[in-house]
């Protein structure tokens, strides 16, 4: 998915002290009658948890009639996108040559690498468009790999009170086979009425716990839809509590944390200035860093590059630092 602001501040990717709830803000996704999404990450607060470094949360939208997603090819570079649905269909397609179909419980993840573009448009069998879509940043010793694609379809497991879908990672006895450059955890959980469960977790790693809906408790915080909740590194569990009625759902988020101060603008993730501002003129140029997408059919052939601030890109000091 790319962030499409036209005027993207420059987000510093570093460790922070912060520890609690995390709110998100609205943004459309494309033109003035795109869907809306909920941004959690990243923010100035907290702008990682692990490697994961971006979560959209959309829906459900209701695209009977209108426009549904439809994000023109766009480029990435130095992450992996991780595509989630709950409901609907998405068509990707990219300069790797893929052409796939992301559905609900089904894993797409996308490495970018040094480079690369695709674009993302719901399918006319879509209804209800609802999910999550995530990016992992790559260390520095992984961030020019070559251009990959892989799908997953974690099979559901029932735990007490809850059913898990671990599509990256380890969690409760599940394991996901899919590679990532960092160790990662990345997990639906649907929990029944009322149900309380308790997830044995790796210390190392900082959790997030992200609503998707229902009425759910994590320690003292009720959550709203699309927050984000944090838990730093160092506790080995991880409690949820559906405090409500209905069912409720969360995406589970972890690793360890991410020794590597990132600069990320637009849909670039770098380490400094210079660096994001050659990825966009290369972008600008056609280059083939990022190769081209076959088979969209969309008005705009390519998305555009917003202008780069005025002022340098600077990463600023990691807090305590």
């Amino acid at each position: 998915m790319s962030n499409t602001d036209t005027a993207p501040a420059e987000v510093t990717c570093a460790p922070s002290p912060f520890a609690g709830v995390l709110h998100a803000r609205e943004v459309p996704l494309g033109g003035p009658r795109a869907i809306r999404v909920r941004r959690t990450l990243p923010q100035r607060q907290r702008s990682l948890i692990g490697a994961w470094c971006f979560a959209d949360h959309y829906g459900p939208h209701d695209v009977r009639g209108g426009v549904g997603m439809d994000v023109p090819p766009h480029p990435h570079t130095g992450l992996q996108t991780v595509s989630w649905l709950f409901s609907g269909e998405v068509e990707h397609r990219d300069s790797a040559g893929v052409h796939a179909l992301v559905r609900p419980g089904e894993l797409n993840l996308m490495t970018a690498g040094a480079g690369i573009c695709h674009s993302e448009v719901s399918t006319p069998a879509t209804d209800i468009l609802h999910g999550v879509q995530l990016w992992v940043a790559l260390p520095d010793e992984a961030r020019n790999t070559s251009r990959d694609f892989a799908h997953y379809v974690p099979v559901p497991r029932s735990v007490d009170g809850a059913t898990l879908r671990v599509f990256l990672g380890r969690l409760a006895g599940e394991q996901s086979p899919v590679h990532t450059f960092t160790p990662l955890l990345g997990a639906q959980v649907d929990l029944d009425p009322g149900a309380s469960v308790t997830f044995d977790v790796d210390p190392a790693f900082e959790h997030g716990v992200l609503l998707d809906h229902g009425a759910v408790r994590v320690g003292a915080d009720t959550l709203d839809v699309a927050d984000l909740w944090f838990q730093a590194a160092g506790s080995d569990r991880l409690s949820l509590h559906n405090d409500g009625p209905d069912a409720a759902r969360v995406v589970l988020l972890g690793g360890p944390p991410f020794p590597e101060q990132l600069l990320m603008w637009w849909n670039f993730v770098g380490r400094s200035h210079d660096e994001i501002a050659e990825y966009r003129r290369q972008w600008e140029a056609g280059d083939d860093r990022f190769g081209a997408v076959s088979g969209y059919r969309g008005a705009v052939t390519r998305l555009p590059a917003p202008p780069l601030p005025k002022a340098t890109l600077r990463p600023r000091p990691r807090p305590g630092v």
